[in-house]
């Protein structure tokens, strides 16, 4: 069994870590150069760092903000939000990003995953999927889960794994921030369709919840848990190990 990736995630507004329940009431967690700095040393596997504004705001990612967290990070580093053509994508990977992640932009131009796997590489394409149920389905949101979409989330992960997408990013809007667990059935069934990597986010509240969703995810991503220092990283990883769940060790 492969190694499974524990990624704290920096969802930056204004300059500033910051963190909500259900994508909305955010508050302030701090600085992101400081905090990428902090998880890079502490032994987390990734980070994803997301300008949750750029995309509503219309606006590119806070590159200068990319550029000094990328100076003091050695993990991968995936940075997201604003990100619409593939001029973008290039000036965040030079910035010093290992991935992008798009959400809206693919969704309003789905050509953009093919084009950025072509031009870049598959393994630095990450399609970020922001789902809520509706019945027995999920719908896929943008715009920082502001808009409602028809598409099925399920059905979209299949699409973006079909036009070159390296990883999924799956963040299930009902449970964000709330602390009740990762939304199991969304993250099976998005797994059982894809053949490339999925990451789990959103509703980390216990060391158990990772370790239920790491038996289908690939990796799973959490924020305010991480951030406010509920779970310390080395102490989960310790965790997983003791339920034969193989994680990375420095």
């Amino acid at each position: 069994m492969l190694t499974k990736r524990i990624i704290p995630c920096l969802d930056v507004k204004d300059g500033r870590v910051v963190k909500g329940i259900n994508f909305i009431n955010l508050i302030d967690a701090g600085d992101p150069v400081e905090c990428a700095k902090i998880y890079s040393d502490l032994n987390a596997d990734e980070l994803v760092f997301l300008d949750i504004t750029a995309s509503s705001d219309n606006r590119k990612t806070i590159i200068d903000v990319v550029r000094n967290t990328a100076k003091k990070v050695f993990i991968p580093f995936t940075v997201g939000g604003g990100i619409r053509t593939t001029s973008d994508m290039r000036e965040i990977l030079q910035a010093g990003a290992d991935k992008i992640s798009i959400n809206s932009s693919a969704i309003k131009n789905p050509d953009l995953i093919n084009e950025g796997a072509k031009m870049f590489g598959n393994q630095c394409i990450v399609v970020a999927i922001d789902a809520k149920r509706e019945g027995n389905s999920f719908k896929v949101y943008i715009n920082g889960g502001r808009v409602r979409t028809d598409i099925d989330a399920i059905e979209w992960a299949k699409e973006a794994e079909k036009r070159g997408a390296g990883e999924i990013l799956l963040t299930s809007m009902d449970k964000d921030g709330t602390k009740s667990g990762y939304d199991v059935e969304l993250t099976k069934r998005v797994c059982e369709a894809v053949n490339i990597p999925v990451i789990a986010s959103g509703g980390a509240g216990k060391m158990e919840d990772f370790s239920e969703i790491l038996e289908y995810a690939d990796a799973a991503l959490a924020a305010s848990l991480f951030h406010f220092k509920e779970i310390e990283i080395n102490d989960l990883k310790d965790f997983l190990e003791s339920k034969n769940i193989p994680v990375r060790r420095v």
